[in-house]
């Protein structure tokens, strides 16, 4: 029932974040402020519904918290309690990102407490218009939204240079990270950008343990059916790095299902599934299948 004309549009002239390959899915584009900014936008992550309400109808619902945000430059930051340790926490000015895959980025050049923890891995973060994004991750204490309090949350520390806005001219504005969907899709969240506000309530994933890539792999979706998938990152000293995975292997079956049955979120699932797990796959490389096993571990 929504139905907007002159649209201005953003139109890359090279898939730079290859989301379809990494997604594993078509994505023709991206939704943002033009649409959030006009309408109250609800998420529901657990039932995969979008739903838009106009503001003047619009109702806070009981039994959410109800947070403020500051829209600047046309995106939402949050102002929240995050605490490194037991001895070190910040007010932290965070990008709230719906589009990110992690749950928690900070920056630690933004602030001198924010540090990256003693236990960490060197790993490839996430992916911008800016190219790929290297850097830490390790598990920080907790942080704040409202009157929850979520602990063990899994932190990348992005590396110097490496983590900026790709499509921004000039000085951005002031972050110390941003806040994604690992930690986002533990709620239900109403955007309300007119009177900016946010409102959460927590969903039966809550209390899910936060994990990173217990196989150390990246996998890549490729082909017209996107059922082809390449390893494009192996994790040093990881569990797949131990088996003697290579990038550039192809993932033909794991355990007893071929993978061009599978897509790539049930794929990436598979090789995240718990730490303990032993998982079995066989590869190609060179023309040449390889069997490999190797156990799901938890390195922060």
């Amino acid at each position: 029932g929504v139905h907007g004309e002159g649209h201005a549009m953003l139109v890359l002239d090279k898939d730079y974040l290859e989301l379809r390959n990494y997604l594993g899915t078509d994505v023709h584009g991206i939704l943002g402020y033009e649409l959030f900014s006009r309408f109250i936008v609800e998420v529901d992550y657990q039932n995969k519904n979008l739903t838009l309400m106009l503001p003047h109808r619009f109702r806070p619902k009981r039994k959410y918290q109800k947070l403020t945000i500051s829209v600047e430059d046309t995106k939402p930051y949050l102002l929240t309690r995050v605490d490194m340790n037991d001895s070190m926490r910040i007010q932290a000015k965070l990008l709230v990102d719906t589009g990110a895959s992690h749950g928690l980025l900070l920056d630690p050049e933004s602030d001198s407490k924010i540090k990256v923890p003693a236990k960490h891995i060197n790993s490839l973060i996430g992916r911008g218009l800016g190219g790929v994004i290297t850097g830490q991750i390790g598990r920080i204490k907790s942080i704040d939204l409202g009157n929850y309090t979520i602990p063990g949350v899994i932190a990348n520390f992005p590396d110097p240079n490496s983590y900026a806005d790709s499509i921004k001219d000039g000085k951005s504005v002031f972050r110390n990270g941003s806040l994604g969907g690992e930690i986002l899709s533990r709620f239900k969240i109403i955007f309300n950008f007119p009177e900016e506000k946010v409102y959460l309530k927590k969903n039966a994933s809550f209390k899910n343990e936060f994990h990173y890539n217990l196989s150390g792999l990246t996998v890549k979706a490729q082909g017209e059916d996107l059922r082809n998938y390449e390893i494009t990152n192996v994790r040093e000293n990881s569990s797949a790095d131990k088996a003697n995975i290579k990038v550039g292997d192809s993932i033909l079956s794991i355990g007893s299902e071929p993978a061009s049955e599978l897509d790539l979120n049930r794929i990436d699932s598979m090789l995240n599934s718990k730490p303990g797990k032993t998982i079995t796959m066989e590869i190609e490389r060179n023309g040449k299948k390889i069997k490999v096993e190797f156990v799901l571990q938890n390195q922060i």
